[in-house]
């Protein structure tokens, strides 16, 4: 995970669209350290006995760890691992991560008369700051494509990065309002966990059993379940994944392929350049000139 944040200027245009983007970012607070992290401005630092009032939307998710809540019309509540946090505008709050665990968190900061009318039609409410959707690789792609746009600030941007945030706030009412209608799928909530830390080791050697152990589930369970929910073995998931990475460093004319190899964590580039040949169908070589001449 990429420690990241930005704060973002906003135009008379992107205000006309209805929906903001104001910040965004990740972050991965280790065990027993400071939070938050002093390099933020001054209106969105706080200390958690003073708590803070913000003038926008935030929405939050904890992929990791966890830590605690509370706001106004929340009293202070046990935050665990994939619970999203919505907070309001002028609405006090405080949050952190447990000392013992840290946690891993995206957000982003929002505002516009979109976001407006879904509080005020009741879509969000005050009183349910906590949402549990559990581990969702997909509620973190999202984040990430948001934080993406961000990057690079091109033309057009804001109405772009706000398309993808009520996708995201679409989902996780969705995934809310499935789950009042009963337990979530234990087994569901297994697979995007595995998903999740699968993700987040992609720059590691990755054993699967170990996986499973995190998991609190036998390795045999894990391939059958794994394989049923992905359509892949949980080995050929990890290097699709790397075939992924490696497409998106081969399009960095800085990196070496021998370095990409070893990055990815290939014992040998020549096997690293054979498993991309077969995977994505012609060689690394090949791959990084076609998107050189592409560009």
């Amino acid at each position: 995970m990429v420690n990241y944040y930005r704060y973002l200027p906003i135009s008379e245009g992107d205000q006309y669209w209805g929906l903001s983007i104001l910040n965004a970012g990740s972050t991965r607070i280790p065990a027993h350290r400071d939070y938050p992290y002093r390099q933020h401005p001054s209106d969105h630092y706080f200390t958690w006995n003073k708590g803070r009032v913000l003038q926008e939307y935030q929405v939050i998710y904890i992929a990791g760890g966890e830590g605690s809540f509370e706001s106004t019309h929340v009293p202070e509540t046990a935050v665990p691992p994939g619970t999203v946090i919505l907070l309001f505008p002028g609405e006090w709050h405080r949050f952190k991560p447990a000392t013992r665990t840290g946690w891993d968190e995206y957000w982003v900061g929002f505002r516009g008369e979109v976001a407006d009318n879904l509080v005020k039609r009741k879509f969000f409410d005050t009183s349910m700051a906590l949402l549990p959707v559990g581990y969702s690789a997909a509620v973190v792609d999202l984040f990430s494509a948001i934080i993406d746009q961000t990057r690079t600030e091109r033309p057009g941007y804001q109405p772009y990065a706000a398309g993808i945030l009520l996708h995201l706030l679409g989902y996780v009412f969705s995934q809310t309002r499935q789950q009042s209608f009963g337990d979530t799928d234990g087994i569901k909530n297994k697979m995007e966990h595995a998903i999740m830390l699968l993700r987040s080791k992609i720059d590691e050697d990755v054993s699967i059993r170990e996986i499973a152990e995190q998991l609190n589930v036998s390795y045999a369970w894990f391939r059958k379940w794994f394989k049923l929910y992905t359509g892949l073995a949980p080995q050929q998931y990890v290097i699709q994944l790397k075939m992924d990475k490696a497409k998106a460093l081969l399009a960095d004319s800085g990196n070496t392929i021998k370095g990409i190899a070893y990055q990815l964590r290939f014992e040998h580039p020549l096997y690293f350049s054979k498993l991309f040949k077969e995977k994505v169908g012609v060689s690394p070589e090949s791959y990084r000139k076609n998107h050189a001449n592409q560009c």
